[in-house]
């Protein structure tokens, strides 16, 4: 950690962990993925607001009990989607194929996160913004953020060790909010041209 006055270090520790596993029967993780990838597809096509569970349920090949004893209601079920999603990206950047994986320099692994992040959000953006909008400042509070921005700093530090490493890599998250990818969507900028512009601004600001 370096002084008051100047950038601040971040741990080299490992990142912290989105979600501890729970033991589950081989059945019962099918019907879960099962139930999360109909619910992916039906969320797609209509939006979350409009699919039931019955619809989840059927669209599953599962009985409507299983859906609800496992999950609750539909918010339920949303959030263990993005759960599921986000532990998913997690496993990529601990142990993926370089360049989201480790192996491969600071600013190549910066890219790939933040191009494999906008594509998650792309998909999932009601679900992401009804998570971040749920209190004041919920977006901060949740451990995925935490995680995605300890991540990030690392790399920040290792690409640039004289900038502030944490400050840094909130500024390099901040456009990652989903309220302003829905913004910039209904805007007309397509997927291709936010990860573009965000890759363009990561490079420049991790070149030395």
């Amino acid at each position: 950690m370096n002084d008051h006055n100047g950038p601040r270090s971040v741990s080299q520790g490992s990142l912290p962990i989105v979600g501890e596993p729970r033991p589950e029967r081989a059945d019962a993780r099918r019907n879960r993925l099962k139930v999360l990838e109909a619910a992916e597809r039906l969320f797609a096509e209509h939006g979350v607001k409009n699919v039931s569970l019955d619809a989840i349920a059927l669209e599953a090949g599962v009985g409507k009990g299983t859906v609800f004893r496992r999950f609750g209601d539909r918010a339920g079920l949303a959030v263990a989607l993005l759960d599921e999603r986000e532990v998913e990206l997690q496993g990529k950047l601990l142990s993926g194929p370089p360049p989201l994986g480790p192996g491969a320099p600071a600013i190549e692994r910066v890219t790939a996160f933040l191009t494999a992040y906008t594509e998650l959000l792309d998909r999932h953006v009601e679900l992401f913004a009804d998570s971040e909008n749920a209190s004041d400042g919920a977006r901060y509070r949740i451990g995925s953020y935490r995680l995605w921005h300890r991540h990030v700093a690392m790399l920040v530090e290792e690409a640039r060790p004289e900038l502030d490493a944490d400050y840094t890599a909130h500024f390099i998250l901040a456009p990652l909010a989903a309220d302003l990818h829905q913004a910039l969507r209904s805007e007309g900028f397509d997927l291709p041209r936010m990860q573009a512009g965000l890759v363009a601004a990561a490079t420049a600001l991790l070149t030395a």
